[in-house]
């Protein structure tokens, strides 16, 4: 008797060549975009909504680099962005990948014990098709997989007639380099474990409680990465005097959640000068924090403009022979949840691990100014 083999299904992690977009659910699509173009100088590219076809939710294509963020909004109190936003307030819905196969990346998650949520679907027109398909992520949060065959972004999308401006300059924002989850205590593990059981990720570093701490408060952060231009850290809180900046995130989003995205730049100084005279605000570290990077930066960072990295609140990490710059602003939104880092690197990797300190200290005077910490 022959034997019957079952064929090995490969994780996906392979499949994904890249950010795709990111989708944020918002309750005001229109002035979110604005906030987007007018102050971190994306272009509106695209344009669904009542006009186009699709009368219960508008949503905007920004893009700037090899960035697309997609902001969307409900107009009927029956879809499902209501519901959403009413629970999380302004936040990331979708991480979505792009594939060359929706279908094969869809079945390899589930196979290796993704939950489905959407099954592989094709919107199509007479120019050609878009194909999304989506598993569950932590809390409410999806992974699309998104497969592209169609010159314009997507069927129902028009880049006529839309209604945000989409002539202002951008900043010099490339491609995103990571994004950051916020899980429950406890739940840190468990999510390693997915990425990489069900994706086929790899654990490229790991941060314990004692590495990422202050006086008050502590996190535990792994960050995982298919090895081709997707990396996403994920943290929980830790025990600690006060409840962390983790924590208090968790409490205001209703559940785990995209903490922030990190916006690479060639060009530090110049996109946060621009960024912050648009009225950007970002954490700063103490005038002593810069007297100790020195330090840290002796014989490599001779030739960095220190007065304005202290101007603008731009912190640097040395890593080896590289090192990486980097500024964190304050939360978007009216709840201190989703906000985005830009950073710089020149021969780094990491994330700033010389930066925690300075980092959460900064967050946790904003905590207390809520009342939060």
């Amino acid at each position: 008797m022959t034997a019957v083999t079952t064929p090995v299904v490969a994780r996906p992690a392979h499949l994904l060549r890249g950010w795709d977009c990111l989708e944020l659910w918002v309750g005001n699509a229109r002035a979110v975009a604005q906030l987007y173009v007018s102050a971190f100088g994306f272009s509106v590219t695209g344009y669904s909504g009542p006009e186009t076809g699709r009368p219960e939710r508008v949503s905007y294509v920004l893009e700037q680099g090899a960035i697309r963020l997609v902001v969307t909004a409900a107009l009927d109190p029956a879809d499902a962005v209501w519901d959403h936003v009413r629970l999380h307030g302004d936040g990331v819905r979708g991480l979505s990948f792009a594939v060359d196969d929706a279908d094969a990346a869809f079945n390899a998650a589930v196979a290796h014990g993704a939950t489905p949520v959407q099954s592989p679907a094709a919107d199509t027109d007479e120019r050609g098709k878009v194909v999304h398909a989506a598993v569950a992520g932590y809390g409410d949060t999806l992974h699309v997989f998104t497969e592209r065959r169609h010159p314009g972004f997507a069927p129902g999308f028009s880049a006529d007639g839309l209604i945000a401006d989409r002539r202002a300059p951008r900043v010099g924002l490339e491609h995103i380099d990571h994004v950051v989850g916020n899980v429950g205590e406890g739940d840190l593990d468990r999510w390693v474990e997915f990425y990489r059981d069900v994706f086929g990720f790899e654990e490229m570093t790991h941060f314990d409680r004692d590495q990422i701490s202050t006086e008050y408060s502590a996190l535990r952060s792994t960050v995982m990465t298919n090895g081709r231009g997707v990396t996403m850290p994920i943290n929980e809180p830790a025990p600690g005097r006060k409840r962390s900046q983790i924590q208090e995130y968790l409490d205001a989003y209703r559940g785990p959640g995209v903490q922030h995205v990190a916006l690479h730049t060639p060009d530090i100084v110049t996109a946060v000068d621009a960024m912050t005279a648009r009225g950007v605000r970002c954490l700063t570290p103490p005038p002593s924090y810069y007297d100790q990077a020195r330090q840290r930066m002796a014989g490599l960072g001779d030739e960095l403009a220190w007065e304005d990295l202290a101007r603008l609140g731009i912190m640097v990490d040395r890593e080896g022979d590289g090192y990486l710059l980097q500024v964190f602003t304050e939360p978007l939104g009216d709840r201190p949840t989703l906000f985005v880092e830009i950073i710089e690197r020149h021969g780094a990797e990491g994330f700033g691990e010389g930066n925690f300190k300075a980092l959460f200290e900064a967050i946790e005077r904003e905590q207390g100014r809520r009342g939060n910490l």
